[in-house]
C-alpha cells in the first residue's frame, strides 16, 4: 500500500504524495479567477448576473468532463486520462492572461478550466483511492488537497490583485509556475488499474451507480453533494459583491480572504468527518451551511462585512463535511471496476451547486437577495434534518 509520506529511502515522493500535489496544485487554479471577478467587473462592466454566470460556466464545462472522464478512466486506466488534462491546467492559466480584456476568453476560460479540473478531479480521486488502498483515508486525503487547492488560489489571487501591478496576470503566473512542477511530479506516479481490472467496453457515459444501491445514491448522496458547493460558491461570490460598497479599497481582498477561509476550513474537518462517521457527516455539515446561511443574512440587514469570516467558517466547514462524507460513501458503494465513473458522478452533483450564484441572482431581480438566500437556508435544514433520520443514515452506510 502506497503511503502519502515522503520517501526518505528513495529521497523523492511517494506515488500517493506526487498525486496528492498534482490534485492540490490543478485545484489551487480552478479558483484564482474567483476574487478577481470583482476586478473583472470593473475592467469589463459585468452586470451581477453576467458576473455570477461566470463563475457558474465553469460547472458547464466540468460536468460534462466528469461524466464521461470517469468511465474512461475505467476502460483506459487512470495514467493516459489524468496526464494529458493536467498539462492542459497549466495552459488555461496561460489563456486566463487575456481575460482581462476580453469577456469572451473570461468565459472560454472559464469553461476551458471546468473542463480540465473535472477530469483531474474525477480521475484524479480515483487513482489516489487506489494508491492509498483505505476508503476513508483517501477521502479524507483529497478532501484535504482539494479545500487546500481551493482555499491556496483566491488567497493568493485576491491578496495580488488588490496591491500588487497587473491583478489579472500576476495571479496565473504563479500558477502557471507551479503547474510546471506538478507535471514534473507526473512520470514517478504508477498506473494503477491494471488490464484485469479494466472494464471492457461499455457506454460511454456511465454513471457507476450498483444497482443495489440506486436509492442510497438519490436519497443521500445526492443531496449531500449539492451541500458541497452550493455553501461556498455562495460566500465567495454572492456575499463579497453585495457588500462591495462597504468596503471600498479592500474588496478584491476581501473577496480572496473569504474564499480562502470558506474553502479551507474544509481541509480541517476531516479529523471531525472521522469522529462522526459517513452517515452523520452529511446532515451535520448541512445544518452548518443553513446556520452560515442564517448569519450572512444577518450581514445583509446589518451591512457588516466582518460578519463574512464567521460565515465563512461555518460554510466553509460544511462544505468542507460534505465532500468529506460523499466521497466516504461513494467509496464504500463503488464496484472497483466503475470506481472512477461513480467518483465522476458525485462531482458532478457536487459542481451543480456552482448554480446557485447564479440562481439566486436571477431569482432575486431587481430586488433583494434576502429572500433567495432565506430559501436555500431553510431548504439546507429541512434536508440535514431528513438525513439525520435513522433510515436515511442506515441506507447510506448500507
Amino acid at each position: 500500500m502506497a503511503d502519502v509520506r515522503t520517501s526518505a529511502r528513495r529521497g523523492a515522493l511517494s506515488p500517493a504524495w506526487a498525486l496528492w500535489t498534482v490534485v492540490f496544485v490543478v485545484a489551487f487554479g480552478t479558483n484564482v479567477p474567483t476574487p478577481l471577478l470583482l476586478v473583472y467587473r470593473d475592467t469589463l462592466g459585468l452586470a451581477p448576473t453576467t458576473l455570477t454566470a461566470a463563475f457558474g460556466v465553469y460547472a458547464a464545462g466540468l460536468i460534462p468532463a466528469l461524466l464521461l472522464s470517469g468511465p474512461a478512466s475505467d476502460r483506459l486506466g487512470r495514467r493516459p486520462v489524468v496526464v494529458p488534462f493536467v498539462v492542459l491546467a497549466g495552459l488555461v492559466s496561460v489563456l486566463f492572461l487575456a481575460a482581462g480584456s476580453s469577456v469572451l476568453v473570461l468565459f472560454l476560460g472559464r469553461f476551458l478550466q471546468g473542463a480540465v479540473s473535472g477530469v483531474v478531479f474525477s480521475v484524479g480521486t480515483a487513482w489516489l483511492g487506489e494508491l492509498v488502498a483505505e476508503p476513508g483515508r483517501s477521502a479524507r486525503l483529497t478532501t484535504i488537497a482539494l479545500a487546500m487547492g481551493w482555499a491556496g488560489g483566491p488567497l493568493v489571487a485576491g491578496l495580488l490583485g488588490q496591491w500588487v501591478v497587473l491583478p489579472t496576470v500576476l495571479p496565473y503566473l504563479v500558477h502557471v509556475a507551479l503547474m510546471i512542477g506538478a507535471v514534473a511530479l507526473l512520470p514517478g506516479i504508477p498506473e494503477t488499474l491494471g488490464p484485469e481490472r479494466r472494464r471492457a467496453g461499455g457506454p460511454l457515459v456511465n454513471l457507476g451507480v450498483p444497482p443495489g444501491t440506486r436509492w442510497a445514491f438519490v436519497l443521500v448522496v445526492v443531496p449531500i453533494a449539492l451541500g458541497v458547493f452550493a455553501f461556498p460558491s455562495t460566500a465567495v461570490t454572492v456575499l463579497p459583491l453585495l457588500l462591495t460598497p462597504q468596503m471600498p479599497g479592500v474588496a478584491v481582498a476581501v473577496a480572496g480572504i473569504v474564499a480562502g477561509v470558506t474553502l479551507s476550513t474544509g481541509a480541517l474537518v476531516p479529523p471531525l468527518q472521522r469522529r462522526l462517521g459517513a452517515a452523520w457527516s452529511g446532515p451535520v455539515g448541512l445544518a452548518l451551511g443553513a446556520a452560515g446561511l442564517g448569519l450572512a443574512l444577518l450581514s445583509l440587514v446589518l451591512t457588516a462585512w466582518p460578519l463574512l469570516l464567521p460565515v465563512a467558517l461555518l460554510l466553509g466547514a460544511g462544505y468542507g463535511l460534505c465532500l468529506a462524507s460523499g466521497l466516504a460513501i461513494v467509496a464504500r458503494l463503488a464496484v472497483p471496476s466503475e470506481r472512477g465513473a461513480l467518483t465522476g458522478t458525485f462531482y458532478a452533483c457536487a459542481y451543480l451547486g456552482f448554480g446557485v450564484p447564479f440562481l439566486l441572482s436571477a431569482l432575486a431581480g431587481d430586488g433583494s437577495l434576502a429572500g433567495p438566500l432565506a430559501g436555500l437556508g431553510v431548504a439546507a435544514a429541512v434536508v440535514a434534518a431528513l438525513l439525520a433520520l435513522p433510515a436515511a443514515r442506515r441506507l447510506g452506510t448500507r
